[in-house]
C-alpha cells in the first residue's frame, strides 16, 4: 500500500480508508476524477492527485457529474464524480440522473455523514439518507460501511455501470469509513481488480433468423440508429451492415458520424417520409420514446413492423409491439448479422431509395435557400453556416450542443463524418450539460472542443469557464446571444419570463479568467474567430449576437409546451 500523505501517528503496518480506496481505483484503471473538494472528500482528492490521479476540480457539482457522464459515453468506462456530502450530492444528483437516463457509464461518489446520527435523525452536519435519496435515479446504489468492504464497494459499482445497459451509479462513503484504519495485509487482501465488467452478450441464433427474414421481405426498410449504437464502437461492424444491405439509415442525434451524414442511404434530410413509409424498421441501440414520438402515428405507420437489437429483455414491447426481437449488445449482434447473411438476401430497393433521394434533395435545397442568406444582424441559420464553413478542415473536433432553437438548428446544419464526436442534451432534452461535456471530452480524448451554446442553456454551467482557464483546456465556446430563453424581448419592454439582459458581454467573462474572448456580429466575423480560436488550442469564448427575434418557442417540440388559451388570444 503507498504511504503517500499517511498520517504521522499512523503505525507503519497500517493504512485507512483514504487510502483503499485510491488504491481500489487505480488497480482498476481509473485515471481521472471530477469533482468538487470539501468535507469529507478533500483529503481524499488531495492524496488522488498525490497517486497520480488526475483531479479536475469544478464549481458546481453536476457540472463536474456531467463531465464524468460524457467521459464514460466516450470511453466505455465509468467516468467518476466525487462530491461532498448533503447540498454537493444533491447538486450532483441532477447529472447522476441523467446518466442513468441517457445509458451514460459514471460512477458518483459522495462523502456522508455519521450513519449513527443520521439514522436516528440527530442533526448531524450536512445530514442527509444520501443512499436512499439516490436509488430512484441510479442503476444501482451502494454505501460502504466498514474499510475491508471498499475494494468490493468499488468493483460491484464498476460492473454495474457499465455491464447490460450501462447507467449511473452512487457509491456512498461515510466519513467514518474514510478514517478508519485497517492493517495493510487485510487491507491489500481486500483489493478487487474486476475482471471483464461487460462480457459480449451475443444474441440467440434464431433471434438473427428472424430478423433477416423480417429485413428480407422489407419493400421500404429503415434501419434507425440511437446513441446506444455509438456507445457500442461497432462502427466497422454497423457500417458493413448497412452498405452491403443498401438498407438507408437514419441517425438520430448522438449517433451523426457513424456514417457520414453526407453518405448516399442517410435518410436523415428525409426525415418524416422515410419514418411515416418505412414497413420495416430496424432499430439499433434507439429507443421508441418521445424522441421517436413513441413509434405511434400520426409519425409513424400501424402497419410498420419492427426489428429491436437492445441488451435490455425489458426494453421491447415498451411502445410497440417487436415482431423481431434480438436482445445482445449491439457489437455481437451486428457482427452475427453480417456472417448469417447470404448474399443479396436483403435485397436493394431501388424505388425507395430514388423517393428518399428525390425528397432529400429537395429539402437540402430548401435549407441551402436558408443558409445561403446573409440577415444582419444573424440568425440561426446564418450564424450555424459560419460555423460549418470554420470546421470544413476539422473533422476531429467533438461538438457539444445544447439550447432549444441552437440545438434544433445546429443538429440538422453541422454535419458529422466520425463517430461520437457529437454530444448533446439527449434522451431528456436538458440544459446544463454544455460546459460539463466540454470539459469532460477534453480531458479524456485531448482533442479540440466546440460548444454551441444558446445564451440560455450557457447561463446553467458558465462559471466553469473557469474551470476550463485554469485546466488550459481546448474548448471554445460559442454563444448564440439572442437575449432570451428563446427568443429576446423587443427593445424598451420590460423582462418577459423568456428574457434575458439585453446585449451581454459574454466574451468579457472568459477575459478575466485569461481566455480570449471574441465578439462577433456578422457571418465572416464569426468564420474568422472560431478559425482563429482553434488554430491557437486554447479556451476561447465567442460571443455571436443574432436576432433577438430569431428562434420560436420551446424549438422544434412546441407540441409539447401546454399554451395557456389566454395566451394564445393574445
Amino acid at each position: 500500500m503507498s504511504a503517500a500523505e499517511m498520517p504521522e501517528d499512523m503505525p507503519g503496518n497500517m493504512t485507512d480508508g483514504f487510502h483503499l480506496v485510491v488504491e481500489a481505483l487505480k488497480l482498476n484503471g481509473v485515471d481521472t476524477i471530477f469533482g468538487v473538494a470539501g468535507i469529507p472528500i478533500t483529503d481524499l482528492l488531495r492524496l488522488a492527485q498525490a497517486e497520480g490521479i488526475r483531479y479536475l476540480g469544478f464549481r458546481h457539482e453536476q457540472s463536474a457529474g456531467n463531465a464524468a457522464a460524457i467521459a464514460g459515453f466516450l470511453t466505455q468506462k465509468p467516468g467518476i464524480c466525487m462530491t461532498v456530502s448533503a447540498p454537493g450530492f444533491l447538486n450532483g444528483m441532477v447529472a447522476l440522473a441523467n446518466a442513468t437516463t441517457n445509458c451514460f457509464p459514471m460512477i458518483m461518489i459522495s462523502g456522508s455523514s455519521d450513519r449513527a446520527i443520521v439514522d436516528l435523525e440527530q442533526g448531524d452536519y450536512e445530514e442527509l439518507d444520501q443512499l436512499n435519496a439516490a436509488r430512484p435515479y441510479a442503476k444501482a446504489a451502494y454505501r460502504i460501511n466498514r474499510p475491508q468492504d471498499i475494494g468490493v464497494g468499488i468493483a460491484r459499482a464498476i460492473r454495474a455501470a457499465v455491464s447490460g445497459r450501462p447507467g449511473g451509479v452512487y457509491l456512498d462513503l461515510t466519513a467514518e469509513v474514510l478514517g478508519s484504519a485497517l492493517d495493510v495485509a487485510t487491507a491489500r487482501k481486500s483489493l478487487v481488480k474486476v475482471v471483464d465488467p461487460a462480457l459480449p452478450q451475443p444474441p440467440a441464433p434464431e433471434a438473427i433468423a428472424r430478423a433477416i427474414e423480417l429485413l428480407a421481405s422489407a419493400q421500404r426498410p429503415l434501419a434507425i440508429l440511437g446513441k446506444g449504437a455509438a456507445y457500442a464502437q461497432a462502427d466497422q461492424e454497423i457500417r458493413s451492415f448497412i452498405e452491403t444491405t443498401g438498407i438507408p439509415f437514419l441517425p438520430m442525434s448522438m449517433a451523426k458520424g457513424l456514417l457520414p451524414d453526407d453518405h448516399p442511404q442517410s435518410a436523415a434530410a428525409a426525415r418524416s417520409y422515410a419514418i411515416g413509409n418505412a414497413d420495416v424498421v430496424l432499430l439499433a441501440g434507439a429507443r421508441l420514446n418521445w424522441l421517436l414520438s413513441h413509434g405511434r402515428p400520426p409519425l409513424w405507420s400501424e402497419a410498420t413492423r419492427f426489428v429491436q437489437i437492445d441488451i435490455l429483455p425489458t426494453e421491447i414491447d415498451s411502445n410497440r409491439a417487436i415482431a423481431a426481437p434480438v436482445v445482445g449488445d449491439i457489437k455481437s449482434a451486428f457482427a452475427t448479422l453480417n456472417a448469417t447473411i447470404k448474399p443479396g438476401q436483403i435485397k436493394r430497393q431501388a424505388a425507395w431509395m430514388d423517393e428518399i433521394g428525390r425528397r432529400k434533395q429537395q429539402n437540402i435545397e430548401r435549407m441551402a435557400a436558408r443558409l445561403n442568406a446573409d440577415p444582419s444582424p444573424m440568425n440561426f441559420s446564418s450564424a450555424l453556416r459560419a460555423v460549418r464553413n470554420a470546421l470544413a478542415t476539422h473533422p476531429d473536433v467533438y461538438i457539444v450542443n445544447e439550447g432549444a432553437n441552437t440545438l434544433d438548428f445546429a443538429r440538422n446544419i453541422i454535419d458529422m463524418s466520425v463517430p461520437r464526436h457529437r454530444l448533446d442534451s439527449g434522451t431528456w432534452g436538458v440544459m446544463g450539460i454544455g460546459m460539463g461535456y466540454a470539459i469532460g471530452a477534453a480531458a479524456v480524448t485531448g482533442k479540440p472542443v466546440i460548444a454551441i451554446e444558446g445564451d440560455s442553456a450557457f447561463g446553467f454551467s458558465g462559471m466553469e469557464i473557469e474551470t476550463i482557464c485554469r485546466y488550459g483546456l481546448p474548448v471554445v465556446t460559442i454563444i448564440f446571444n439572442n437575449n432570451g430563453v428563446y427568443r429576446g424581448d423587443p427593445a424598451g419592454s420590460a423582462y418577459s419570463p423568456t428574457g434575458l439582459l439585453r446585449d451581454a458581454r459574454y466574451d468579457k467573462i472568459i477575459e478575466a479568467f485569461g481566455g480570449a474572448g471574441y465578439h462577433v456580429t456578422d457571418t465572416p466575423g464569426l468564420t474568422k474567430a472560431l478559425s482563429d480560436a482553434l488554430a491557437s488550442g486554447k479556451p476561447a469564448l465567442i460571443n455571436a449576437v443574432i436576432d433577438p427575434t430569431a428562434g420560436t418557442e420551446s424549438g422544434h417540440i412546441q407540441s409539447l409546451n401546454p399554451r395557456s388559451a389566454v395566451t394564445q388570444r393574445t
